[in-house]
């Protein structure tokens, strides 16, 4: 049992994040019926964009990047957090906007618009960055591992989990607790009831497209020291992503938090006996599970249904 519990920390460790990486892709399909895909782009670009900030070429002016630079990485860190994220989401209001002519339509034009978003950010990434590896810089505090039990732990892993329940944590209040996510769930369930209580359904479209981009910048950040940043890494965030959904059910807060932890401990632990099983032990559990259940966990019926 103790040689499997690294594994078993890895899958809760991976899954927390695919569920983090899941939730603003959910808010936006749950809310506009519109499949994203330039979501892992975004998330992608919020690794670049960290990237840039926390390196030693920051986007800035000679003397306010010779300030930036002088602060410690910690901080500079935690800023890059907020500040990353937020850069990220006018990129994702330009979206937006531009989606706005496909709503009440087939989603099918939406698809096809945030796929050809995706493959705009994804060649923008290659030509401002080029297509080598990059590696973004995390404070010493949570660097390296540990001994725990004759086993070499990773501190910044425990860290990332860490850091996405609470964003989990968080999110769930803002959409359980406050008027905005009271308003979120009304739109997600009967826009034109939305519409004729005086709220601007446009405005709060908008904002949770933002949201659910600033949710996978951030994701993308906290990733980012664990895969690596490559222009591809969008792809390996956004399949997982749609997945996740998909097995918990579109529009579901915990389906997509306990889907990702499914899929997490699916991948850790296949990947204990059989690695070469490990990436495609994710997509066996879909079949499974949607072979019983088409609408997933706590899934209701979509625009995604026949």
């Amino acid at each position: 049992m103790f040689d499997l519990l690294p594994h078993l920390l890895n899958g809760l460790t991976l899954g927390l994040l695919f569920a983090l990486i899941a939730l603003g892709f959910m808010l936006i399909v749950g809310l506009m019926e519109q499949i994203n895909l330039a979501h892992g782009s975004l998330f992608a670009l919020g690794a670049y964009v960290a990237m840039q900030l926390t390196g030693p070429r920051p986007p800035l002016p000679a003397d306010l990047a010779k300030v930036w630079l002088a602060l410690p990485l910690g901080w500079r860190y935690a800023a890059t957090l907020v500040i990353a994220p937020v850069i990220v989401s006018l990129v994702g209001m330009l979206i937006e906007l531009c989606m706005r002519r496909t709503y009440g339509k087939d989603p099918l034009y939406g698809l096809l618009l945030t796929f050809g978003a995706a493959m705009v950010i994804e060649e923008l990434i290659r030509l401002v960055w080029g297509t080598r590896d990059y590696v973004l810089q995390v404070p010493s505090a949570i660097n390296g591992g540990f001994l725990f039990g004759d086993l070499i732990w990773s501190t910044y892993r425990f860290y990332a989990a860490g850091i996405a329940a609470g964003i989990i944590g968080l999110v769930w209040l803002l959409i359980e607790k406050t008027s905005f996510g009271a308003t979120v769930k009304a739109g997600a369930h009967d826009s034109e009831i939305v519409r004729a209580l005086g709220i601007n359904l446009s405005r709060l479209r908008l904002l949770v497209f933002v949201f659910g981009t600033m949710l996978a910048a951030i994701a993308g950040i906290i990733v980012a020291p664990i895969w690596g940043i490559r222009p591809h890494m969008g792809v390996d965030a956004v399949i997982p992503a749609f997945l996740v959904i998909v097995l918990g059910g579109v529009g579901s807060f915990w389906g997509a938090v306990v889907a990702g932890l499914l899929v997490g401990l699916c991948v850790g632990l296949a990947g204990a006996y059989a690695s070469e099983w490990s990436l495609l032990s994710m997509y066996i559990l879909l079949v499974a599970v949607v072979t019983f259940r088409a609408r997933g966990l706590w899934g209701k019926k979509s625009v995604l249904e026949a």
